[in-house]
């Protein structure tokens, strides 16, 4: 079975990198506990192929966060990704999708928000507006106004694939615009099947035989949620306290659902008080 996964490759005698992600697992579980309008599932699938690509430019340890905010039916659709190749991504549909509607449709009147946050380092946002008639379009004229790349960006998805290429001119190195033009042709050819089934090595061999392309080894992809009960109990403890009691009152707990993965957590009376009297200050808890 064909593992999701992330495959750089590069161009020996032409300055350009690509890319290649196919998610299928990671794409399924990400979907799994949300019933989203067709729609909205195509462009987060998207979404989430854009993103792990993305991640594959970065230089050093850390996570980029791609969302997409608008006026329109679908208000927000974050993606985050990690270095390591770690997804997780969610929707917020507020209105009615028609079976047929694009990213205009869904998102209306939006932004493309990319963040970029480093382990060391300073956090970097690039903001863009939804210039093009699909996210590859969008994403591209981000490269070309920030980062002055010329860059293109293939995304496919169905029922229960994702994936797309990338490819982009490398930084600080001359090409000459042909040749560029030459390698868009050939991956325009692929199709939605050979990305969905083909091994990275075949879909690379049929795309650019002729061509002298360096393969290196293929990164897995998976879908991690970063919630936890710990991360709620640390909600609750900054909460104001008369509020807690008021929920505590009226529902007997506090439920809190995880959006991404959809994760249940409640605390009763008595856990409350526990988590109370763990972060009051050693010096002052009565024993």
């Amino acid at each position: 079975m064909l593992k999701d996964s992330l495959t750089r490759y590069i161009f020996n005698d032409m300055s350009v990198r690509g890319e290649l992600v196919q998610l299928t697992q990671t794409y399924n579980d990400i979907l799994e506990n949300h019933h989203y309008p067709l729609p909205v599932k195509n462009l987060l699938g998207e979404l989430l192929v854009a993103t792990s690509l993305l991640t594959a430019t970065l230089k050093f340890k850390g996570s980029i966060t791609v969302q997409l905010q608008g006026d329109g039916p679908v208000t927000v659709m974050v993606v985050n990704g990690t270095h390591e190749q770690k997804l997780r991504g969610i929707a917020r549909v507020n209105g009615d999708v028609d079976e047929n509607d694009d990213i205009h449709q869904l998102m209306g009147k939006g932004i493309l928000v990319i963040t970029i946050t480093p382990e060391k380092g300073e956090r970097y946002q690039g903001i863009v507006a939804l210039d093009g008639k699909n996210l590859s379009e969008i994403l591209e004229n981000y490269f070309i106004h920030s980062e002055q790349l010329q860059t293109r960006i293939w995304l496919r998805q169905d029922d229960t694939h994702a994936a797309g290429m990338l490819l982009q001119i490398l930084p600080a190195k001359q090409l000459n615009q042909y040749d560029f033009e030459h390698l868009e042709q050939l991956t325009d050819t692929i199709k939605n099947e050979e990305l969905f089934s083909l091994e990275p090595q075949e879909i690379l061999y049929r795309l650019y035989h002729q061509e002298s392309v360096q393969l290196f080894p293929s990164q897995g992809i998976e879908f991690v949620c970063t919630c936890s009960r710990k991360k709620c109990e640390d909600a609750i403890v900054t909460l104001p306290k008369d509020e807690v009691a008021d929920i505590l009152k009226k529902e007997g707990k506090i439920s809190m659902n995880c959006d991404y993965c959809g994760t249940h957590y409640e605390f009763d009376t008595i856990d409350v008080a526990g988590l109370y009297k763990q972060a009051m200050p050693k010096n002052t808890q009565k024993h």
